[in-house]
């Protein structure tokens, strides 16, 4: 019998309140001269906020499921090139859960090799109900991200 997928455990860690995600450069993540593609770096990003929410105890298929189905949107992003990154990098995204105002998450995010900033972002999300409008989000998910959020105000 297939396991659940929400059964699986996150990837990555947290320190305090951040997550932090390792992740390997492949070919398939380069242009022709081995350097990161830069549209590959949302993928990282989207990477490093879905596994923080995983390990917080959030499954995004438990947001669709529930008593008020709910999902994630990006609103706005604000990405910082710094320096590139290479094929056979080992990096880490690092996810920092901010706050939580009405039905908007802000997130900050950063990739690094070793100590060398690569790529910042600053994330805005919204949590939307099934039809795409703003909702506020459960009780419940307040309360499992609380843990890691700097003000859940």
């Amino acid at each position: 019998m297939p396991s659940d997928p929400r059964d699986a455990p996150s990837s990555g860690r947290f320190e305090g309140r951040e997550h932090i995600l390792p992740v390997r450069i492949y070919y398939e993540d380069t242009d022709f001269t081995g350097v990161v593609y830069h549209a590959n770096y949302l993928r990282f990003f989207e990477r490093g906020r879905s596994d923080a929410l995983r390990a917080a105890g959030v499954s995004h298929s438990d947001l669709l499921e529930g008593e008020r189905p709910s999902a994630f949107t990006i609103v706005h992003m604000e990405i910082d090139f710094r320096r590139p990154a290479r094929i056979d990098d080992a990096l880490e995204v690092r996810t920092l859960y901010e706050r939580i105002r009405g039905p908007r998450l802000f997130i900050r995010q950063r990739i690094l090799r070793g100590a060398e900033l690569l790529c910042e972002a600053q994330v805005e999300a919204a949590c939307i109900d099934l039809s795409g409008r703003p909702t506020r989000p459960s009780p419940r998910l307040v309360a499992q991200l609380t843990p890691i959020l700097g003000d859940a105000g």
